[in-house]
């Protein structure tokens, strides 16, 4: 079996490298949002034109950035999502919603101290976990049924 898995959230740690890294071997192939932070606040202007205001400026970005996130998710057998505890990931909070609705296989990753606010996603997901290795692992059973 071969999978789509679509890796969202935060882009500040390494842990899609840690998931990329322990899936070798697997047949996985992996997509993700544009991680360099600069790259995906300012690709819209920089393609587009300068904005004086920067709700426009952030505007053009989120356009830009969504032609990419919804055909990474539309193509995705499973959309794993990340948040961390440091920074608010609305946008990874978004993703997953919007995996939801398309019916996708969702694996939320979280420690437990951001638990209850996330409650609700926690919900809609097959998996939640705490780390990268978790993923791994639920990607080896799936893909071949080995523990």
């Amino acid at each position: 079996m071969q999978l789509n898995v679509y890796l969202s959230g935060e882009i500040h740690t390494g842990w899609r490298d840690e998931i990329i890294a322990g899936a070798a071997g697997l047949a996985v192939t992996f997509s993700a949002p544009v991680t360099d932070h600069a790259a995906s606040d300012d690709c819209g202007v920089t393609i587009m034109g300068p904005e004086a205001d920067k709700v426009w400026h952030d505007h053009k970005g989120a356009k830009l950035n969504a032609i990419r996130t919804r055909k990474a998710i539309a193509d995705a057998d499973i959309v794993v999502v990340r948040f961390a505890d440091k920074y608010r990931q609305w946008n990874a909070a978004f993703d997953a919603g919007f995996a939801a609705a398309l019916g996708k296989s969702l694996i939320v990753m979280h420690g437990p101290d951001i638990q209850h606010p996330l409650k609700e996603v926690d919900a809609a997901a097959l998996a939640v976990v705490e780390t990268p290795a978790e993923v791994v692992r639920i990607l080896a059973y799936v893909i071949d049924g080995r523990l």
